[in-house]
C-alpha cells in the first residue's frame, strides 16, 4: 500500500510504501477512493495541534471499499461502498464526548493511503449516488457543521443566522444547512469573492470582517442574529457579542485567531445570552447528519482535486485558506 507519511513537523509528507493492511478483530480493512483535506491536516503538519508524534499517516476523511472483515464483524459489509466517521471512542454522553476520544489521522493512521483499518463501527453506507470525491469531502466538516447548528445552536426555519468565515469546509456545509431549513443566512469573509459565492449559494448577504465598519453595516442591513457560527475567536469575538439577538446563541468550533481579548460578561447575562463549544459530533450526530443531508438532496462543495501524489501541494494552499469547499486527494 501507498501512504503520505508526516516523518517530521514541517517537513513534507513523505509518498511511502508500506505492507499491506490486515483485518483485526472488529475491524475492516477498507481501499480508499478518496480522501480531503481538513485544516486539523495543515495544523499537525505545523505542530501546531496537541499530541502530535511522527511517523503518522494523516488524514480523516474518506470513502472507499470494504476488503477485509476481521473476527466478529458482520461478512456482509465486505465489498461495499462506505464513508467513515473518523471521530472515535465519543462514549455514552452525547453531551460531549469522552476523555479517550481520538479523530482519525491522529494518533492513529489516517485516510491519505490506498488502505485504512477503521472499526466497523465507524462505518455508513455511502450515500446513493454520490462520486467518491463527495463521499470522501463529507464526513468532518459535514458532521461538525451540523452539531454546531442543531444539536449545541438549536437552529430553526425563520430565525437570522450569521456563519464566519465562509469558504472554509465547515462554514460552507453550515451555509448550505441554513439554506435547507429555511434559515435567514448572513455570512463574513475577507473576501469579496467568496461573500458573491455564499450570496449565489442562498445567503442573503455578506460582510467584509476586515472592515472596521462591518458589524454597524449588518445591524442596519439584516435582523439581529439569532444563532452565530464561528470559528476563529480573537479580537473579534466582542463583536459576535453585541451583535447577537437579545436569547441568543454563540457557537464555536474552533479559534484560529485564538482566545478573546476580552468578554463583556455584562452583555453576555443582560441579553441572556448562550456561549456554547462544540467539537465534531457524536455517533448519534453523525447519523443523523448522514439522514439530512440526504432528504434536502445536498451534496459537498468541492473547490479542487489533487492525486494523492500531490498532496503536500493541497497541504501548502490551506496555509492562506484561499479555498471555498473542500480539497479532495482522488486515491482510488
Amino acid at each position: 500500500m501507498k501512504a503520505l507519511v508526516l516523518r517530521e513537523i514541517k517537513t513534507p509528507l513523505e509518498l511511502a510504501e508500506r505492507p499491506s493492511l490486515k483485518s483485526s478483530p472488529g475491524a475492516v480493512v477498507v481501499r480508499m477512493q478518496a480522501a480531503a483535506l481538513t485544516r486539523r491536516d495543515y495544523w499537525i503538519t505545523q505542530g501546531m495541534y496537541p499530541g502530535v508524534k511522527p511517523p503518522v499517516v494523516l488524514g480523516s476523511d474518506g470513502a472507499g471499499v470494504v476488503t477485509a472483515c476481521g473476527d466478529g464483524v458482520d461478512s456482509a459489509w465486505e465489498g461495499r461502498e462506505v464513508i467513515v466517521n473518523p471521530g472515535l471512542n465519543w462514549g455514552d454522553d452525547p453531551s460531549a464526548q469522552s476523555a479517550e476520544f481520538t479523530i482519525l489521522g491522529l494518533p492513529r493512521d489516517g485516510t491519505f493511503a490506498t488502505e485504512v483499518l477503521i472499526p466497523a463501527s465507524q462505518l455508513h453506507p455511502k450515500p446513493a449516488g454520490w462520486t467518491w470525491t463527495e463521499a470522501a469531502a463529507l464526513p468532518v466538516a459535514g458532521v461538525t457543521a451540523y452539531r454546531a447548528m442543531f444539536a449545541q445552536g438549536g437552529l430553526r426555519a425563520g430565525e437570522t443566522i450569521l456563519i464566519t468565515g465562509i469558504g472554509g469546509g465547515v462554514a460552507t456545509f453550515a451555509l448550505q444547512y441554513a439554506v435547507a431549513v429555511g434559515a435567514k443566512a448572513w455570512v463574513t469573509s475577507s473576501s469579496p469573492e467568496k461573500i458573491q459565492r455564499a450570496i449565489e449559494m442562498g445567503a442573503l448577504g455578506g460582510f467584509n470582517y476586515r472592515d472596521e465598519n462591518w458589524t454597524k453595516e449588518m445591524a442596519q442591513q439584516a435582523e439581529a442574529p439569532n444563532l452565530i457560527i464561528d470559528s476563529a475567536g480573537g479580537a473579534g469575538y466582542a463583536a459576535l457579542v453585541n451583535l447577537a439577538a437579545p436569547g441568543g446563541r454563540i457557537v464555536n468550533y474552533g479559534a484560529t485567531a485564538g482566545a478573546p481579548e476580552k468578554l463583556d460578561l455584562f452583555k453576555v447575562f443582560w441579553k441572556q445570552l448562550r456561549l456554547q463549544g462544540s467539537t465534531m459530533g457524536s455517533p448519534q450526530d453523525f447519523a443523523d447528519m448522514l439522514a439530512f443531508v440526504e432528504k434536502h438532496d445536498l451534496r459537498p462543495i468541492i473547490d479542487q482535486e489533487f492525486p494523492l501524489e500531490e498532496g503536500n501541494a493541497a497541504i501548502e494552499r490551506m496555509a492562506s485558506s484561499p479555498q471555498f469547499g473542500k480539497y479532495v486527494l482522488n486515491i482510488g
